[in-house]
């Protein structure tokens, strides 16, 4: 079982550089970014913390986060891209050509709504349209939340789905059961992401930290030594065989201001002993 976030020491935290983090209810909590959240991400930006959110959220989406969020880039859709804004400008890197992505998403959604015929309660995400890579089909979001053994059912109807002479991924979110074509993850991509943005030496130096709160985060758990979860990841962490490491005492947005306010604390610790150090 993860620990308590008050197990940790500011020495174990301090090191941190990189923070990335799954968006919905680990950043937001109830359908909104709290106001607190927003400032926690601005802090950790100030104090030299990368942040990257790696989300199953739309395309759409991620622009918006990329353009406007304090944060070093965007992981989309469950790793199908990353965006970035940044003193050169605005750059999009996908892991297929949007066009084959395109073609791709076109078919596997045929052959869902073949599969959701049979489900005539069950609909699309609202923002599918701003989808480049996956299909999204709404369990919870802005809705009645499905039956877990409906969730389950297409989760494992899902994976049965080959495109392309590719078997499809699926992974259940707390809000959404994404579905999509392609060797990328939430895991393959952050790693391409931090490689190619110079990180590798914080990847050997473990100062690199994970927060989630769902299924889907289970890779980026698996990955990293330093994870955490927010507290409203309890439910399902009999289901996840690579568990966080730690756990904070709240739930979703307030949850990762908890550990920000952790992280910020040891940062500025850090900071006063150089002071002191170099008077």
């Amino acid at each position: 079982m993860p620990k308590p976030l008050s197990s940790l020491t500011l020495a174990q935290v301090k090191k941190i550089k990189w923070l990335l983090t799954d968006v919905d209810d680990t950043l937001t909590w109830q359908g909104k970014l709290p106001a607190e959240t927003l400032v926690a991400l601005t802090q950790l930006q100030a104090a030299g913390v990368n942040i990257v959110p790696v989300t199953g959220a739309c395309a759409g989406w991620c622009d918006q986060m990329a353009r406007l969020w304090p944060v070093h880039g965007v992981i989309g859709e469950n790793g199908a891209f990353w965006m970035q804004k940044n003193a050169q400008g605005f750059t999009s890197r996908e892991m297929i050509p949007i066009e084959k992505m395109k073609q791709q998403q076109s078919e596997l959604l045929r052959q869902l709504n073949l599969l959701l015929q049979d489900y005539p309660d069950v609909t699309y995400a609202y923002d599918q349209r701003f989808r480049f890579c996956d299909v999204a089909i709404n369990l919870s979001q802005d809705r009645e939340p499905l039956a877990e053994h409906i969730c389950e059912q297409l989760l494992t109807k899902a994976r049965q789905l080959v495109v392309d002479g590719q078997q499809v991924n699926a992974a259940l979110s707390s809000i959404h059961l994404n579905v999509w074509v392609g060797n990328h993850s939430k895991r393959l991509t952050a790693e391409k992401y931090l490689l190619e943005n110079g990180a590798i030496a914080s990847i050997l130096e473990n100062e690199v930290a994970y927060i989630g709160d769902s299924l889907n985060d289970e890779s980026m758990f698996a990955w990293l030594p330093l994870t955490f979860g927010v507290k409203n990841i309890l439910p399902v962490l009999p289901k996840l065989a690579a568990k966080p490491a730690y756990l904070t005492t709240q739930k979703g947005g307030y949850g990762f201001v908890e550990l920000a306010e952790f992280i910020l604390q040891a940062k500025q610790s850090n900071e006063v002993n150089d002071c002191l150090l170099s008077s």
